[in-house]
């Protein structure tokens, strides 16, 4: 299904009176201020979503800085935003969907079949000269009953092996990937195989997904093919789900690396490849970059 909604599309359901749940997740990574900025303006009715606490669990170095919560506690999240079994669910944020990219992938892996994407994010909403709303809002709460396994996930094991019969896409910026800079994780560098795929690549300058042809043509171009499985991780697996809704757009089907690089890194028995080339490794507790790059322990 697309994974998005447009400006004009969800301003008429709105004004029909369709229910619709909007999900505000402000979240960026070295800025801690997204409920302030939710509170100073979002879209009229829109629930804040704390990325840090509903949508993972506390950092832990073996699943990662931002571990998927319990089917438990991301169901007691959703109730409280006020979701129910039927909802449509548009989630935005303000940062060409980077960051609300994680609760679309969750709530779809949970079972929800209607959960979107505003196209353009607040962005957009303010560009059309819509109305915000300050302060918070508090719906009344849902009773969604959400299940899990919806989406397709890989755990570091399948990520050590994808790239022998799949692509693994690295969806970091380009320099986190050769290895140039390593902001907050242990090791810099990438999974040896994976391949520079910047998720950064997948929006326009407003911050708009890319049309889904250009999108197809770009993945094509990395090596994505209908016939070859494909697989997708990040930093800590936020925006490696931006990725997946991007190749869902182009028609393509990728699963998730929940625990991402900042699970990768952590474990010292694991090879990392540096350099712009996707680089071979022998498996864990190798110590070859492979072709272009080299290995950091």
């Amino acid at each position: 299904m697309n994974p998005l909604i447009d400006v004009p599309g969800l301003e008429a359901r709105l004004a029909a009176g369709r229910r619709t749940v909007l999900l505000d997740v402000r979240w960026a990574l070295g800025d801690p201020h997204g409920h302030d900025h939710y509170l100073a303006g979002h879209l009229p009715g829109a629930v804040f979503v704390d990325l840090a606490t509903e949508l993972a669990d506390p950092a832990v170095p073996d699943r990662g800085r931002h571990p998927l919560p319990s089917r438990a506690r991301f169901q007691e999240s959703a109730r409280r935003w006020g979701l129910r079994n039927s909802d449509v669910v548009v989630a935005y944020d303000d940062s060409a969907n980077m960051a609300a990219a994680r609760v679309w992938w969750m709530l779809r892996d949970a079972g929800l079949a209607e959960v979107y994407l505003l196209d353009g994010g607040l962005g957009a909403w303010r560009a059309a000269g819509l109305p915000l709303e300050a302060g918070p809002v508090h719906p009344v709460p849902g009773d969604v009953e959400l299940g899990s396994g919806q989406m397709p996930v890989i755990d570091g094991g399948a990520a050590a092996t994808w790239p022998q019969g799949g692509l693994l896409l690295d969806a970091r910026a380009g320099e986190r990937y050769r290895g140039e800079v390593e902001p907050v994780d242990p090791r810099a560098g990438h999974i040896p195989g994976a391949v520079s795929a910047p998720t950064a690549a997948n929006v326009d300058g407003s911050g708009r997904f890319l049309p889904a042809a250009e999108l197809r043509r770009r993945f094509e171009s990395l090596g994505v093919q209908d016939s070859r499985p494909a697989a997708v991780y990040c930093g800590s697996g936020v925006t490696a789900a931006h990725e997946v809704a991007a190749l869902e757009l182009a028609g393509f089907s990728a699963a998730l690396y929940p625990g991402s690089f900042s699970e990768w890194s952590n474990r010292p028995e694991l090879p990392v490849a540096t350099g712009p080339e996707p680089g071979t490794g022998p498996g864990p507790g190798g110590n070859s970059g492979g072709a272009g790059g080299s290995v950091a322990l």
